[in-house]
């Protein structure tokens, strides 16, 4: 079949512009499994976001359970770029129409204190590189309707990406066994989501040494300063309008997220 990776961008385009997702890309406008195809929709979107003025200020890792990624057929994770719009404030209310299918997970995110712009990176590497660890929670979001997306459609639409909140109390990466963290994730008061370090490809660490390495081939590296979502520690949840939820991860502290009723 034809690449279209400009017909992909603009459907995407549409839907964020639109407020109605559009269908899944995969077998339309990009082959199945053509992963490099779906990172080049991606790139599009980004250049296109930063001739706008926005800026870069991390990225986020995606498809780090285990589970999840061999329901998707594949074998790595994959990353989506988080801009400066993206960044909600602890507590902070949401408004619903900002998103239009949104879910949350609980994360841990590394914030750089150093580039890492080798591309074969090591464990010491990635300690010296993290200036601090902070508990988080990414709103993603999907502009494919019904969720119906295979690893093509999520890469092209910037890893399903969303929003993202950040804790406030960071913590130094010694004082933290980022394996053994658990987490809990609630609603209303009521756990809806569990896991904890370890479901992210083994430890977080992990999944932020794959971005580092990745980045750095593609010449885009990490930087300091960025902020990196590491992946999932338990699974996502769909958003209730009006709702608030709360993620508590241990050694790191909670952070909390709320939604409007309406859209607005």
């Amino acid at each position: 079949m034809t690449v279209d990776i400009e017909a992909a961008n603009r459907e995407l385009a549409m839907a964020r512009q639109d407020e109605k997702p559009c269908p899944p890309l995969r077998g339309r406008l990009l082959p199945e499994g053509d992963i490099e195809a779906a990172y080049q929709v991606q790139q599009v979107y980004t250049r296109q976001r930063l001739g706008k003025g926005h800026r870069r200020v991390g990225a986020k890792i995606g498809l780090t359970s285990r589970a999840v990624q061999e329901s998707f057929g594949v074998f790595q994770p994959d990353f989506g770029v988080l801009f400066d719009d993206m960044a909600v404030g602890d507590g902070v209310e949401v408004p619903m129409g900002r998103l239009l299918q949104p879910r949350v997970e609980a994360e841990i995110a590394f914030v750089l204190g150093r580039d890492l712009a080798d591309e074969r990176i090591t464990t010491v590497d990635l300690v010296r590189a993290v200036d601090h660890v902070l508990p988080a929670i990414e709103i993603v979001d999907s502009r494919i309707a019904g969720w119906d997306i295979s690893i093509v459609d999520t890469v092209a639409d910037n890893a399903s990406s969303g929003l993202f909140v950040l804790g406030t109390a960071p913590r130094r990466l010694a004082d933290v066994d980022l394996r053994l963290a658990g987490m809990v994730l609630e609603h209303a008061g009521e756990p809806v989501s569990v896991g904890a370090g370890a479901a992210c490809l083994g430890n977080p660490l992990h999944a932020l040494e794959w971005l580092a390495g990745t980045m750095a081939r593609a010449g885009d590296p990490l930087k300091a300063g960025d902020v990196v979502l590491s992946g999932a520690l338990g699974p996502m949840v769909p958003v209730t309008p009006g709702g608030a939820y709360e993620a508590r991860i241990s050694g790191l502290g909670s952070v909390r997220t709320c939604f409007s009723k309406e859209a607005s």
